[in-house]
């Protein structure tokens, strides 16, 4: 019994602790990998993309799309959340702590797409992809650091967090800019009108959550046939919750947050990791030498590592930020190198980039998987058995 009961302890302490989500993503892509090269490939497929006998909503006709295009809305409007969250009064508050990560984050989406285009240079058909490897995985990469425990100070946790938020909102800029379909103007402005009132009800200091959620629903339905992609949706929402705090300490964006951290984390993100990553290594996908995962590993493993780190020092050499307080260029390094850890997000633009080619889709998984599995072993080493003195 003793056993039993130390055991629950230990599994307790797994599902609160920072690495869990990113565990659990990383079990169902493992599950999704070996299914997809399994006997039950074909079934696992048809629950996936087979198309549902009723659904609600004609554009959304199987459970891939509701995953990719209703619940990763929710997923994008907890990051939403997140980003207001730190810009008013976190890590993005203050200009001067803010300037570093955002310049890593800018140098660490720029660096990976140039390397990805000057791999498929001679592959126009493949320049879509160029936004796949610009994405940073947050569960993945603070998974992966948590993992290391205490061999890197609390500042690297601090800074890959917000550049992995500051990178989120690129990404989602990414998507809407250079990943829409053709603008439906009606929707648009029918979105355009359901997005007024939330921010009047911000205004007018409405304090309940439910309104914002009502809309938000309404919302996500007019982008989703607007053109633009409707996870676009979920962070235009989260922007219009309030953030003001009540005389409790309290707010209408703190408690939507709280409240969707865990289904966000343990169901929504594993989901689709499980109905995304799953690619037949032997099929088409199954040539890491082919230029689409070539280019997207290469912009992941040494393109974000490159972008990033160049980022710090160049900034902290020239005078215009400080380096994360007590870390040394082991710890630097390994920081960039988790932030290769695309998976997620890198999946999700993969999907959009290449909508009517599923060997190229599946092509851009082998490299997505070969490129954030190699920078997250690359970061955990480094940040394990790095050297500890500050490299100045």
């Amino acid at each position: 019994m003793a056993g039993i009961r130390d055991s629950r302890r230990a599994l307790a302490r797994l599902l609160h602790s920072e690495a869990a989500p990113g565990l659990v993503l990383m079990a169902c892509a493992a599950l999704a990998l070996a299914l997809a090269n399994s006997p039950l490939a074909h079934g696992w497929h048809a629950l996936f993309h087979g198309t549902l006998p009723w659904t609600p909503i004609a554009k959304l006709d199987s459970a891939h799309l509701w995953i990719n295009d209703a619940l990763m809305a929710v997923f994008f409007f907890v990051v939403g959340l997140e980003i207001k969250r730190e810009v008013l009064a976190g890590a993005l508050a203050d200009a001067q702590r803010r300037r570093l990560p955002v310049i890593a984050a800018l140098a660490g989406m720029a660096v990976p797409a140039l390397v990805y285009l000057a791999v498929t240079r001679d592959h126009a058909g493949l320049h879509a992809g160029w936004a796949i490897p610009a994405a940073t995985d947050i569960a993945f990469a603070i998974g992966v650091l948590a993992l290391v425990g205490k061999r890197a100070p609390p500042s690297v946790r601090l800074f890959l967090l917000t550049v992995a938020i500051v990178d989120d909102l690129g990404a989602v800029a990414v998507i809407a800019l250079f990943y829409t379909a053709k603008i439906s103007v009606a929707w648009l402005g029918a979105a355009g009108v359901v997005l007024a009132a939330m921010v009047l009800l911000n205004r007018l200091n409405v304090r309940a959550t439910w309104p914002y959620m009502l809309l938000a629903v309404v919302l996500w339905y007019a982008v989703l046939h607007s053109g633009i992609h409707a996870t676009v949706a979920g962070v235009l929402a989260a922007l219009t919750v309030p953030m003001a705090l009540n005389a409790h300490h309290d707010s209408p964006l703190l408690r939507l947050e709280h409240a969707l951290v865990a289904p966000n984390g343990f169901v929504i993100v594993p989901l689709f990791g499980l109905a995304n990553a799953g690619v037949a290594l032997g099929g088409t996908g199954g040539s890491p030498l082919a230029p689409l995962p070539l280019g997207i590993a290469a912009g992941l493993f040494l393109g974000k590592q490159a972008g990033v780190l160049a980022a710090v020092l160049g900034a902290e050499n020239l005078g215009l930020a400080q380096r994360p307080e007590g870390t040394t260029f082991a710890h630097l390094w390994g920081m960039a190198l988790l932030c290769g850890i695309g998976f997620t997000m890198s999946l999700f633009i993969a999907g959009l980039a290449f909508p009517g080619a599923p060997a190229l889709a599946e092509e851009a998984k082998v490299g997505i998987l070969a490129g954030s599995l190699l920078s997250a072993l690359g970061g955990a080493m480094v940040l394990r058995f790095g050297r500890s003195r500050r490299l100045d």
